[in-house]
């Protein structure tokens, strides 16, 4: 496992930071005996009220400038209101969070001071969106009350929320909500809602799984759970199905991985050296037209060390990853979402992969893979050479498309560009391209900004 990304779960019981003063304003279904079939092909000539929401759910939605539910919000919403299990697995911006934010507000009892609703992600900044959505869709109702909660956060700013806002829908991280529930400060004994978001992650590690199921066990037998993500490779489908309960669980998985490309994205390769990276990567901010941009990188370092290089090159960039305070990291959330009525104030995000997953930013249009993903540490062969196994570069292949799903989202265009350096990383966009069926090809010298809806976006 990359340093970065172990730093980004280990982190969670570490340091206190006080956070007061940051704002807080063509799926099918698996053969299981009861399996409820999914249809990921549904028109979209349904809308909201179809699903029969309460009226200030459908207020909020009008308001926010949703018409049309995506297809996976067509199948999944409606079980969920039913109180069916929920196992999903939905290509990226095509609105998962909204299909247990808006269920879990519809169904819930807001007269209670009891937690019966909990979500469990993998990184803090996700939390953080998720716990924005609820108060967004819930601006009209009544008696809501939220709460986020994950590490470099003083444990006692938790518990005085909790003690004092008595939320009903907890959202978090596993080392933070595993600590307040081992502590006796979270109740999640009268928990009735069981969300994992980004499932394959918080499912993929021995230790964040561990923790995730120590809180799941302390939660009543009698629940629903739900779970989504973009990929679930098919061990971690597995351990998904032990932990739902129903006799009738909807099961919507895609089953053709073609349909997870989103046919909006325009993607490119840049062959390249490692040295020739950096005057590549000016060259295409200086000429493609784009309207907010994000930069992968595999390290905390590279991504501090390239934010600066950008910076003393007069781009206006800042650097997101794990090695930031967590107060820092929510900060620069907001200021490149853009929130309260105010515009984006950051164009240039240079990122490990904290930004990879589920971060949903309208104005991203452009992607770039400074690093090709590289999740895994390579393993030693019997002649002691360093060699990616081809479970290793699967999962590079899995992390690729979420990265580049951060543009070109639900009924938009984007474009993305890899830069492939290494014989790895040339294997790992074989492996995209085969298994999603997709042609990536080589970046040409001009790129029509009308081909990822550049013009349009200014």
């Amino acid at each position: 496992m990359a340093d970065d990304l172990e730093v980004n779960y280990e982190e969670e019981m570490d340091g206190d930071i006080d956070l007061e003063n940051v704002d807080q304003t063509n799926l099918a279904s698996t053969s299981n005996t009861g399996a409820k079939k999914g249809n990921y092909h549904a028109s979209h000539s349904a809308g909201f009220k179809d699903f029969f929401l309460k009226e200030p759910i459908l207020r909020a939605i009008v308001e926010s400038g949703f018409e049309h539910p995506s297809e996976v919000q067509q199948e999944c919403i409606p079980q969920a209101i039913l109180g069916q299990d929920i196992l999903c697995q939905a290509k990226s911006g095509y609105g998962k969070t909204a299909v247990f934010v808006l269920s879990t507000l519809h169904l819930l009892d807001t007269a209670s001071d009891d937690v019966t609703v909990l979500i469990l992600v993998n990184v803090r900044e996700l939390a953080w969106q998720i716990y924005k959505e609820y108060k967004r869709f819930s601006t009209h109702l009544d008696n809501v009350r939220v709460d986020v909660f994950f590490g470099q956060v003083d444990r006692k700013l938790n518990i005085k929320q909790l003690k004092e806002n008595k939320p009903q829908i907890v959202v978090g991280t596993p080392g933070r909500i595993k600590d307040l529930v081992e502590s006796g400060h979270l109740k999640v004994d009268k928990v009735k809602y069981f969300i994992l978001d980004e499932c394959d992650k918080l499912l993929e590690q021995l230790d964040m799984r561990r923790d995730v199921q120590r809180i799941y066990q302390r939660t009543p037998f009698e629940k629903q759970v739900m779970m989504f993500s973009a990929t679930l490779p098919k061990q971690t489908k597995e351990v998904c199905k032990k932990m739902v309960q129903s006799d009738q669980v909807v099961e919507c998985f895609i089953d053709d991985e073609r349909k997870l490309v989103l046919h909006g994205l325009v993607q490119y390769y840049v062959k390249l050296t490692e040295a020739e990276k950096n005057s590549k990567l000016v060259d295409i901010l200086d000429n493609v037209q784009f309207n907010q941009v994000v930069i992968f990188v595999n390290s905390g370092q590279r991504a501090e060390a390239l934010a600066h290089l950008l910076r003393e090159s007069n781009f206006p960039a800042k650097e997101m990853h794990g090695q930031l305070p967590g107060e820092e990291r929510i900060k620069r959330y907001n200021e490149f979402k853009g929130s309260s009525g105010v515009g984006s104030q950051i164009r240039i995000l240079v990122s490990t992969d904290v930004f990879g997953r589920g971060i949903d930013i309208q104005k991203v249009n452009l992607v770039i893979n400074y690093d090709f993903p590289k999740i895994l540490e390579k393993e030693k062969n019997e002649s002691g050479e360093s060699v990616a196994t081809q479970q290793q570069l699967q999962l590079n292949a899995d992390q690729y498309l979420h990265r580049v799903g951060r543009a070109g989202r639900f009924n938009t265009k984007g474009l993305a560009i890899s830069f492939v350096t290494t014989q790895d990383d040339a294997d790992v966009l074989k492996i995209v391209q085969d298994r999603f069926e997709v042609r990536i090809p080589e970046m040409p010298d001009e790129i029509d900004p009308a081909s990822y809806g550049a013009s349009a976006m200014g």
